[in-house]
């Protein structure tokens, strides 16, 4: 079983920075592609960033393009969100999510419990 614990949440300024941290254990994970998603109250859950399991390709919401970068460290079994220019519309529970992609294997899905990122105005 696949199991993943999100860190580096917290209550920051307008304009600070945070690092989020997703620890992944249980599998092979070179094999899974990485991603974050967000969820305020009263909203859904929205996607905010990947990175590929392969070619370490990068993908991100429009609202967070050039102040968010992901990452990956594959021998800490670790994936990274780095936000920097933090606005009160990134407070939300951020979570990160796991997808297996090797090929032959079921493409399962796993997610964190999630980690509170508050931004104050």
């Amino acid at each position: 079983q696949v199991h993943l614990v999100e860190s580096g949440g917290g209550l920051v300024q307008a304009g600070d920075s945070l690092r989020l941290s997703c620890a992944v254990s249980g599998g092979t994970f070179r094999n899974y592609a990485l991603a974050w998603f967000r969820q305020a109250p009263g909203k859904e859950r929205d996607f905010v960033a990947a990175i590929d399991w392969s070619t370490d390709r990068t993908y991100y919401a429009n609202s967070v393009k050039g102040r968010f970068t992901i990452s990956r460290d594959n021998a800490k079994n670790t994936g990274n969100l780095q936000m920097n220019s933090l606005i009160s519309e990134d407070t939300a529970l951020y979570y990160c999510n796991a997808r297996r992609m090797a090929p032959g294997v079921p493409r399962l899905s796993y997610w964190g419990q999630g980690t509170q990122v508050t931004v104050s105005s």
